[in-house]
């Protein structure tokens, strides 16, 4: 794998998708992850990260640079956990001796699995880097990993349903945002980028297929899936959501079991 840095990028799940893709794309199965916060370095930090991974024989690596700057994630491809943490212990060593009184945080981990690897899992991370201070390296757990949750955005008219349903899905672990009306779901589709939109068909400004339609033709990195939870039971208004790319139809009333097995479903 080449040793390449990645421009940086306007969205910041767009940075974290192409993490994903690139680790998806490589050869070994485990793939370590080095996260550093290089704020109140140099501005030439990136450089030396690059000039100290480079000195490592056959070590492999890809570099990009975080949302904020100095903010830089490592992939590291084949490296288990011991292996990132030495990456990691030797970063901070080398950079503490080429830049007086500059203490980088990390946070670093390493993943078994491919798959394991998610825009929420390194979302978290970046995180996590915000709680450490100066010249603190955190490893993050198997645990925190799990923690990650999925994004719902629920759309519904009815105060009531809404408030059942946000109660509902954060009981089950999910993160959720509310919308009442369709226009204002597309806003927040966009600037959120959920994973899931729980939504009803009758909708205040926009409704139906259009409003469908409008959500996949969004500009987002990742297009989210979309169960509709309403009371229209009409068979050919069911059949042309499915041939627009509805990923499920739940019809009210409803069984919250079943509504809680469908939406994992769609989300794994």
């Amino acid at each position: 794998m080449p040793n390449t840095t990645l421009p940086s990028q306007e969205e910041q799940s767009s940075l974290y998708l192409n993490i994903v893709q690139t680790a998806q794309e490589a050869v070994s199965e485990m793939n370590g992850i080095l996260f550093i916060s290089c704020a109140g370095g140099p501005a030439y930090a990136e450089t030396q990260v690059r000039g100290i991974l480079d000195s490592q024989p056959g070590l492999s690596y890809e570099i990009w640079n975080g949302e904020e700057p100095g903010n830089l994630f490592v992939l590291l491809p084949g490296q288990s956990l011991d292996a990132v943490h030495f990456q990691g212990l030797l970063l901070k060593q080398r950079l503490q001796e080429t830049v007086q009184n500059f203490d980088p945080r990390m946070t670093l981990t390493s993943f078994e699995k491919r798959e394991e690897i998610t825009q929420h899992v390194l979302m978290q991370m970046e995180d996590s880097i915000r709680q450490l201070t100066a010249g603190e390296i955190h490893i993050f757990s198997r645990e925190e990993m799990q923690t990650a949750r999925s994004r719902i955005l629920i759309v519904e008219g009815d105060a009531t349903v809404r408030e059942f349903l946000e109660i509902r899905l954060q009981m089950q672990g999910y993160e959720t945002l509310v919308a009442d009306n369709g226009l204002t779901a597309l806003e927040l589709i966009g600037s959120w980028q959920p994973d899931l939109v729980l939504t009803e068909l009758n909708l205040y400004g926009i409704d139906g297929l259009p409003y469908i339609h409008h959500i996949q033709q969004l500009d987002v990195p990742e297009s989210p899936k979309i169960v509709i939870l309403t009371e229209q039971r009409v068979e050919q208004t069911i059949s042309l959501c499915f041939q627009n790319g509805v990923d499920d139809y739940i019809t009210k009333p409803f069984s919250p079991v079943e509504l809680d097995a469908r939406i994992r479903r769609c989300i794994h």
